[in-house]
């Protein structure tokens, strides 16, 4: 009867999949009706290939180098304009670097295959025929379960019933997996044939469910055994699906965990309003990750995700969760029941998904490895600190309940007991203790040092200056130069006999530090020695130098009176500024004009006269 059945629905299906036509990725094109159950669009949206664009994109793959930098920039250029569908085998073929992978292993596809064909024989199966062969597989598997058939091989029974249930979920509006069309049953056994072999190639994972959805895309795109070593480099590298699937599922479980850190971080109020709703990330994420997003219902979206996965990897994968939920959130914060929000993320709407809605937002959202690296962690340490604190608790029971020999009591303290397990209790809960602690004294610290400094502001005290490190001023260096020039202008009278020659008595003037400083009377004499008067004089003197000499010894009582004109006294450097120039040099500057010696100017007349 089942036979029957089957056969009558087998020529259902031929008969309307020969009269149903198939738009340009080869999805169904049924009534309104079906496309609601079906959830599928065909209206796509995705922008038409440029010619030039096109050409220099194949130019590109051309001299494609996986391990450069610039090259990555560019193929990632390309791939935000738009990858056109042609060329989309090989931007995958170089992203995934197959031909390298394939030359580096010793797996041989068809030697695999040439394998897997010997139990399919034993079991009377073929990969053509696996569907119809459903029923007749789990009636042989019941019959080892029970011990009547024990020669056939349980392990490869139970993975081809796996993957040929998985078969027939796999897109079967899809020209290549629907009916019983000659192009249909081809589909489905290299479909098949590919998910077997991969189990084959690494069996600690086997066959997963969510590897169907995978295996098909890559089969759309790629040949047979491209698909094959485009799925081991997806699920092999770090950098891909390493991280989802393996056979526990427990990295699934794990990285939805790792989400519902990112999405409590990036959106609070929509995380704690779809806590409140009790909706968590595991009824949804799980099947976005697992199918790498192929139930939106636009399939041109769908591709652009697969362009920017190929690309950067996991990383991707969380970067279009977090758009989708974002493009949603207007209108899950306005739903109020669980039963309402579920549907949603299950089956996202068509308007959200649309390639010109849903690929512009998802380049403007960013999210980081080293995000997901910290939301990564967190998750770790809140699972080894629920571990723990259980362990702690288990052994504190132990310690407690423990019956000792001879029924004596014991005689160790609770204080002993509170002491192990705090010690216990170290490695989970004592870290978080020990940072928040941190945090306190950083607070009091910044507290402290922020009522200091306005301590400080608002009340300016006079400091006295420390021994050593007073201010400079630049009066030091002007008497400096005072002393250099006393010392030339000596050495010049020595020479000079005809203006007398006598060395003027120079004031001491006191310095800012409470030093005693050399006086600059000596200074300003040679500024009026090297005026206009002290020209005339020393031209006049030359030819009556005996006469000059004699008149300079009358006059050497009011000497003390032109060096008192003559000097003037340097004022206190001040201390709080020790970048202005000090008022003696402006006073130096301005008076040099109006500094003049009488004695010598009365000499001059006198020559004059004379």
């Amino acid at each position: 009867m089942l036979r029957r059945a089957s056969s009558a629905s087998n020529a259902s299906r031929r008969s309307s999949s020969s009269s149903v036509g198939f738009d340009e990725f080869g999805f169904a094109l049924g009534k309104k009706r079906d496309k609601k159950l079906q959830h599928r669009c065909h209206d796509y949206s995705y922008p038409q290939p440029n010619p030039v664009k096109v050409k220099e994109l194949c130019e590109f793959l051309t001299y494609w180098n996986g391990s450069s930098f610039i090259c990555r920039n560019q193929i990632e250029r390309f791939i935000r304009i738009g990858i056109p569908p042609a060329i989309r085998g090989r931007v995958w073929r170089c992203l995934l670097n197959i031909d390298s992978l394939r030359t580096a292993s010793s797996f041989d596809y068809e030697a695999c295959q040439a394998e897997i064909r010997k139990p399919l024989v034993d079991l009377g199966v073929s990969e053509y025929s696996i569907l119809p062969t459903i029923d007749s597989l789990v009636d042989t598997e019941n019959e080892i379960s029970s011990g009547q058939a024990s020669d056939l091989p349980r392990a490869d029974l139970t993975l081809f019933k796996q993957i040929a249930l998985d078969l027939r979920r796999s897109f079967p509006t899809h020209r290549t997996l629907m009916g019983d069309r000659p192009e249909a049953i081809e589909g489905q056994a290299k479909l098949f044939r590919v998910l077997t072999a991969y189990a084959r190639f690494n069996p600690q994972i086997g066959y997963v469910q969510g590897m169907s959805y995978i295996a098909a895309v890559l089969l759309m795109i790629l040949s047979e055994e491209e698909a094959f070593w485009a799925l081991v480099a997806l699920l092999e590298k770090p950098k891909y699906l390493s991280e989802l699937f393996d056979s526990s599922l427990k990295k699934i479980q794990h990285q939805a965990l790792v989400f519902h850190q990112l999405l409590k971080h990036r959106k609070p109020l929509l995380f704690q309003h779809l806590e409140t709703l009790g909706v968590s990330s595991l009824h949804f994420i799980m099947q976005w990750f697992l199918t790498l997003f192929t139930s939106l219902p636009c399939w041109d979206s769908v591709l652009a995700i697969w362009d920017l996965i190929m690309l950067h990897g996991l990383q991707a994968v969380f970067r279009t969760g977090l758009t989708i939920i974002l493009q949603l959130e207007s209108r899950i914060m306005n739903m109020n029941e669980e039963a309402t929000v579920l549907p949603v993320l299950l089956r996202v709407p068509v308007d959200i998904s649309h390639h010109r809605v849903l690929i512009p937002a998802l380049w403007n959202t960013d999210v980081q490895d080293w995000e997901i690296n910290c939301m990564n962690r967190l998750v770790l340490e809140e699972a080894s600190g629920g571990q723990d604190e259980e362990k702690v608790k288990k052994e504190s029971a132990k310690d407690c309940t423990s019956p000792l020999s001879d029924g004596q009591q014991d005689e160790k303290p609770s204080q002993e007991v509170a002491r192990n397990t705090s010690k216990k209790a170290a490695p989970g809960s004592s870290a978080k203790n020990v940072f928040t602690r941190l945090l306190k004294v950083a607070q009091h610290y910044l507290l402290e040092s922020g009522k200091y400094s306005a301590a400080a502001r608002s009340s300016p005290a006079k400091r006295s200056p420390v021994r050593g490190h007073l201010p400079k001023t630049r009066t030091s260096t002007s008497f400096t130069q005072a002393q250099g020039r006393t010392r030339r202008s000596s050495s010049r009278r020595s020479q000079n006999s005809s203006l007398g020659g006598v060395k003027k008595e120079q004031l001491p003037s006191q310095d800012s530090d409470g030093g005693v400083a050399e006086d600059s009377s000596s200074s300003s004499a040679w500024r009026v020695r090297s005026g206009p008067v002290g020209k005339v004089a020393r031209r006049r003197s030359r030819g009556q130098s005996g006469r000059g000499s004699s008149l300079l010894p009358k006059k050497r009582s009011s000497r003390s009176q032109q060096t008192a004109a003559q000097a003037f006294v340097r004022p206190e450097s001040s201390e709080t500024d020790g970048c202005q120039e000090s008022p003696s040099r402006h006073v130096a500057l301005n008076e040099r004009n109006f500094i003049t010696c009488p004695m010598t100017a009365s000499q001059v007349r006198e020559s004059q006269l004379i």
